[in-house]
């Protein structure tokens, strides 16, 4: 199994904050929530790139920042109707989730 890391955002409604991440190209996988009325917690996927959505309170902090490489920045802008910023190192957007979570979104200049 390869290694990898998988960032968990903490969310308070993990089915609408779903949604908003599949506009990102985003799946759902799986879901756990341990009985009904219990915090539910979700697994995405796009690409073999995984996320999780927890609505427990104790799993993340809401704000989080997470810097996110994609082969088609354009693609995200106009799908959120955001502006690219070029820097020297990516051409990238800011979005920000339904709970506030961040992301950067960026390819690499060509």
């Amino acid at each position: 199994m390869a290694e990898i890391m998988i960032p968990i955002f903490r969310v308070t409604d993990a089915e609408k904050t779903a949604e908003w991440y599949q506009r990102l190209g985003f799946e759902v996988v799986g879901r756990h929530r341990f009985e009904p009325g219990f915090p539910l917690y979700m697994f995405l996927d796009r690409g073999g790139v995984k996320l999780h959505l927890s609505e427990h309170t104790g799993d993340a902090t809401p704000g989080t920042l997470v810097y996110f490489w994609v082969t088609d920045v354009d693609a995200v802008a106009a799908e959120f109707g955001v502006e690219i910023r070029d820097q020297p190192w990516a051409r990238e957007v800011e979005l920000t989730d339904p709970d506030g979570n961040r992301l950067r979104v960026a390819t690499q200049p060509s």
